[in-house]
């Protein structure tokens, strides 16, 4: 079976136009930390996420990369496609800077849990079926914290690398950020990228070493959110601090 590997979110024309070519092989997220160990190509102080990439590939060896290299991406998505590219593997490089939303914003105002938002959304890029489900978007802002409250706080910026923080959150935390872009099918929008509800309470999170973060730094100052950054997985002291954010909220 062919293993196509992918990060970010590709131009959904090279999608289509891969499936098709290709209607039977496996589509793996080289962004998700499958637990591979480190290789040395990349610096040791360096965006885990970039570092996921680079290492599952080496491990995995997928038959073709598809490689988002513009500003819905970063530099550093940019730099891993030549590297990997050098190095002998099959890689094709997509821009998806397009505006204009082609979806409808309904998973990140949803009423499921936040783990389950996030990886529907990141899921929904391939699988283009779970954009057309319904998903329950009534939230009532009220001073609980609880874990299906309707209390309604926000969770801003890309899906982390340790994805158990995502359950710190109540069911009716919304998505803002990168990963709201990608709902929305504007993954380059940094307009819709910047906007969060002022009234909603909102963790910012950066994955350390990434750029993104002088983005959530800013608009944690600018909110009066919470500012996280995490290397890799989050130490008891990082979810202290959401979890009291969130009750304090």
């Amino acid at each position: 079976m062919q293993k196509i590997g992918f990060w970010g979110y590709p131009h959904p024309n090279i999608i289509k136009e891969t499936k098709g070519k290709y209607p039977n092989a496996e589509w793996i997220d080289l962004d998700i930390d499958f637990g591979y160990e480190h290789t040395n190509i990349l610096p040791e102080s360096y965006c885990k996420i970039i570092r996921n990439i680079i290492d599952n590939t080496i491990y995995i060896k997928p038959d073709l990369i598809i490689a988002p290299i513009g500003k819905d991406k970063c530099d550093s998505g940019w730099f891993a496609s030549r590297i990997l590219a050098d190095m002998g593997f099959n890689v094709i490089t997509t821009i998806f800077e397009e505006l204009k939303p082609i979806r409808e914003i309904k998973i990140s105002k949803s009423n499921i849990p936040l783990i389950d938002k996030i990886t529907f959304i990141t899921a929904g890029i391939i699988d283009n079926s779970i954009w057309t489900k319904n998903y329950e978007t009534s939230c009532v802002p009220q001073n609980n914290t609880s874990k299906n409250s309707s209390f309604t706080p926000g969770f801003w910026g890309v899906p982390p690398n340790d994805l158990e923080i995502l359950k710190l959150f109540p069911d009716s935390t919304h998505v803002y950020g990168w990963t709201r872009c990608v709902e929305a099918g504007t993954p380059a929008d940094l307009d819709l990228e910047m906007y969060v509800n002022p009234n909603v309470p909102t963790v910012f999170y950066a994955q350390a070493f990434c750029a993104k973060a002088q983005l959530a730094k800013y608009l944690a100052n600018k909110y009066n959110g919470l500012y996280i950054d995490i290397d890799d997985y989050a130490s008891n002291s990082i979810k202290a601090k959401i979890e009291a954010f969130l009750r304090l909220s």
